[in-house]
């Protein structure tokens, strides 16, 4: 029986990109599947920030910050605190992810016309000891063009892969199997979607027109993770987390649902740490939402006084911006799935960044012009159309008042004005001279040490409550779904493994579908920007892999 192509990529993503664009270059015949339309390759990629874990890069060594790969393991392992024996090839992946972000990475993406923002962020900061979570120095590249601007050289190569025939797009394909007619798993068989118009990241129609069977001597799979479908979220919460929260926003699309992780465990994939998993602490309802309950994370500095439902202080470390699941899991202990932010005009406009592309659009449109008046505003305006429409913003020139409409968001009133003034008080009376024991305090002043905090994400040590910094903000933060940290087990040949260990001879797998690679790379945690590049990682190594194979 004849083949259709020589490889199937399940996923047009950046790792699916990514993957077919290596297969590509090797001369392979490569037909890509996604059940979504044209108009969303890319996938959750194209909607992300674009933030890439870098390691001695020489946006780092002109800020001045020391890095090296031994420092970067360290911070790695410290976060992953890898402790299963289904650990040993994710641990095997993190240690070649960090010889390739402090190797040929970023030369390798430069040569594609990938550049970044010269400020290196420094997001994921932990907060505990040396060798515990979080990144010690800045490491957080933001791409020139965002989420666009990095799957655009893969797109590219790509259609261009179309154009000599060596590449099938099929979009509305939704895959249902994968089976064997020889020895490998070589045959792919789904429901062919009717096509949709919508636009990028809405909801396509599920309305089946017909059916398909492919064949082909390799099968990778890069179909993304669980975000968007929430009862699988919520089925796979680890207990360690505490309950799941009654209410949930979306960082992703609803197509984001898992489905094929479980076709493939039923091809005989071995799917492993589906219990680790990353959702971020920060989210807002997006005024102008792309899909249904959409979400925009904050990406915050660290002056903010972070606050429960019920308006105590979180505990160190738990500062903004330093220990996502750390917060996430003492939120869920609170009995309330919210907290708030509290702060003031100053501090938005130095520390609020929104995740996403289409919340940057002067980094994103590439426009010099636009990010030197992103600077020299007092409010940025994608944050300012937040504060005038966002619906958990309150915004007001007194405490009184602060209160009373964050009261207002929340079934009951559950935060006392008195005590949250004496808060507010005790903290800034800490600012009035440079000795301090109020850690957070320590912690915004250790941010401005760095050149790219002072100039751009951190504001200088202030009183909140003094009218000059006002008006006063209050920001109700949601759970926002994200990440699948777990995956399809692979050996460092994206090769599928079997529970038994062995090779499920035909399939491979990269991007979030992998845990993005081994079936879990990140552990327990991860370090900020290491998604987008574990999608370039192991889709790049799962093309060359199955290029190799089927040669």
């Amino acid at each position: 029986m004849a083949y259709d192509a020589d490889v199937i990529v399940i996923g047009a993503g950046l790792a699916g990109l990514a993957a077919t664009a290596e297969l590509v270059d090797a001369g392979r015949t490569v037909i890509l599947l996604d059940q979504e339309p044209e108009q969303s390759m890319g996938g959750q990629a194209f909607w992300s920030f674009g933030g890439l874990f870098f390691v001695n890069s020489p946006e780092q060594r002109r800020l001045r910050i020391k890095d090296s790969h031994a420092l970067a393991l360290q911070d790695w392992m410290g976060t992953a605190a890898f402790d299963r024996p289904e650990d040993a090839w994710p641990r095997k992946w993190a240690e070649a992810y960090v010889d390739f972000a402090a190797g040929e990475k970023r030369a390798w993406l430069y040569r594609q016309g990938v550049r970044f923002f010269p400020v290196v962020g420094w997001a994921e900061r932990g907060g505990y000891d040396a060798r515990g979570h979080g990144n010690s120095v800045p490491r957080f590249h933001i791409t020139w063009g965002t989420g666009p601007g990095l799957v655009e050289p893969f797109e590219r190569r790509v259609r261009a892969g179309a154009a000599r025939g060596l590449v099938q797009l099929k979009f509305r394909h939704r895959v249902t199997g994968l089976s064997r007619s020889a020895g490998a798993v070589d045959t792919v068989t789904g429901e062919i979607l009717e096509p949709s118009g919508i636009r990028r990241g809405q909801a396509s129609s599920r309305t089946v027109t017909g059916s398909f069977e492919l064949r082909a001597q390799a099968v990778i799979v890069t179909s993304g993770g669980i975000g968007g479908n929430h009862d699988l979220v919520r089925a796979n919460w680890p207990e360690r987390l505490g309950s799941p929260p009654e209410r949930m926003v979306s960082g992703v699309p609803a197509h984001v649902d898992g489905r094929m992780l479980g076709i493939a465990e039923e091809a005989g994939a071995h799917l492993i740490n589906r219990d680790r998993m990353w959702h971020y602490t920060e989210g807002i309802q997006n005024w102008n939402p792309i899909w249904d309950n959409h979400g925009i994370r904050i990406l915050p500095g660290p002056s903010s006084l972070w606050l429960d439902a019920r308006g105590k202080r979180l505990p160190v470390p738990l500062f903004p911006g330093f220990d996502t699941l750390g917060t996430l899991e003492h939120i869920l202990k609170t009995g309330y799935d919210h907290t708030w932010f509290v702060l003031d005009q100053k501090i938005i406009g130095k520390e609020f960044a929104l995740s996403g592309s289409e919340q940057n659009p002067d980094l994103t449109g590439k426009s010099v012009k636009d990010v030197i008046g992103r600077a020299r505003a007092d409010v940025p305006g994608p944050v300012k159309a937040f504060m005038d429409n966002g619906v958990d913003f309150v915004v007001e020139k007194d405490l009184g008042s602060l209160v009373r409409g964050m009261n207002a968001l929340t079934k009951e009133p559950l935060v006392d004005e008195a005590e949250l003034r004496r808060e507010i008080v005790a903290r800034d009376r800490e600012i009035a001279n440079p000795f301090t024991k109020d850690l957070q305090v320590m912690a915004i002043r250790g941010a401005r040490n760095y050149l790219g905090d002072r100039l751009i994400r951190t504001a200088a040590p202030h009183r909140i409550l003094d009218p000059k910094a006002g008006p006063l903000i209050a920001v109700r933060l949601n759970i926002l779904t994200r990440k699948t940290l777990g995956g399809l087990e692979t050996d460092l040949s994206s090769r599928v493994l079997t529970e038994g260990g062995e090779p499920l001879e035909g399939v491979y797998a990269a991007g979030e579908a992998a845990g993005f690679g081994g079936g879990g790379v990140h552990g327990y945690r991860s370090l900020e920007g290491t998604f987008l590049g574990g999608c370039l990682f192991s889709g790049r190594t799962a093309g060359r892999a199955a290029a190799k194979a089927v040669g």
